[in-house]
């Protein structure tokens, strides 16, 4: 007898129907095939025909097998016209969400209904199992990194060094920033668009991810100095604590910023952009809408503002599948209340 069950070939189908017209027990042909009498005695359950001559019929047995085998398992789920089909397409497709963060925001929203939830890996085979077509490229073009397959790495070059202001070292810089337990401090950076010839300014509140964009005349200090100012400068004060830097010569008037807008400023190590993650994932999400090699001077501050805006309203695995928006709205609401107390 085999280690491994396996369903019945038509060989043995055949060997059936020969035996049981010998008038062979169901026990009796188990042991001359080898298998369990109960495989045999299924076998001539759906296989049974009072019409026909003989009183089982191979035939039959395999079609009522390959029927069961359809019916079996878990029905699936995302089925198109579905409520929670058109719910992932949407956040999927217009919202740009990942499938983890659609998947996060359902279970989020329905903790006790495990119907309306649905795994990450649920989508992706969704997206993936999913006919050729127009409605196939969609889906993968509004997956991250837009692979055609799953399990593709891509490769990247390795970035050059840059030019920096030898003060105010991260490791200076306070505990309470490191472990993010107060809001109001940022991490900053330039994406930069074709040639260098043109950027934009990336903020990222460290605390609650909150995404703030800044349109730049270019990649200078100045441009840098007067594009970070207009934009932080908006937030209320009690949001403007600290800035945490790369080494780039763009910060060169980082003095008169922080004057401007009364914050202290910190600059990461030289090759190091893990001391200010939040700020270099934020960088990759923006690529969806800012592709390398665009002229970034296009966008202007209402387009990057709206972009911005899609970014604060996904949900993050690191909020608990809150969004930026929603964290930084608690943040604020915490915080007047703690004034309304005080006074």
């Amino acid at each position: 007898m085999a280690n491994g069950y396996q369903h019945l070939s038509d060989q043995e189908r055949a060997v059936i129907l020969s035996e049981r017209s010998r008038g062979s027990s169901a026990r009796a042909i188990s042991h001359l095939l080898g298998r369990s009498p109960s495989t045999v005695t299924r076998e001539l359950a759906r296989g049974s025909d009072p019409a026909a001559e003989t009183a089982y019929c191979p035939t039959q047995g395999a079609q009522e097998y390959r029927a069961r085998r359809r019916r079996c398992g878990r029905p699936a789920k995302l089925v198109e016209g579905g409520w929670l089909y058109r719910y992932v397409l949407d956040r999927l497709c217009y919202w740009q969400w990942s499938p983890e963060q659609i998947a996060g925001r359902l279970a989020r929203m329905n903790p006790e209904d495990p119907e309306a939830r649905v795994s990450h890996e649920t989508i992706y085979a969704a997206i993936y199992a999913h006919p050729k077509g127009s409605l196939k490229q969609e889906l993968i073009r509004a997956l991250r990194r837009q692979k055609p397959q799953r399990g593709q790495r891509r490769r990247t070059a390795a970035r050059g060094g840059s030019i920096a202001p030898e003060h105010l070292p991260i490791a200076y810089r306070p505990e309470e920033i490191e472990q993010r337990l107060m809001p109001g401090h940022w991490e900053g950076d330039l994406i930069k668009g074709a040639y260098n010839r043109s950027s934009v300014g990336t903020l990222v509140e460290r605390k609650t991810r909150y995404v703030v964009l800044s349109k730049m005349h270019d990649g200078t200090a100045e441009a840098a100095l007067e594009g970070f100012h207009r934009q932080m400068r908006r937030l209320p004060a009690i949001l403007r604590q600290s800035l945490t830097y790369d080494r780039g010569s763009e910060m060169a008037c980082h003095e008169r910023l922080a004057r401007r807008l009364n914050l202290s400023i910190w600059f990461a190590d030289p090759h190091a952009p893990w001391q200010r993650g939040s700020n270099e994932n934020t960088n990759g999400l923006l690529r969806q809408y800012l592709p390398k090699g665009a002229d970034l001077s296009e966008p202007s501050q209402t387009q990057l503002n709206d972009i911005a805006r899609l970014l604060n309203q996904r949900p993050r695995k690191a909020l608990d599948f809150r969004t930026p928006e929603e964290a930084m709205t608690e943040e604020l609401q915490a915080f007047s209340k703690t004034v309304a107390l005080d006074s």
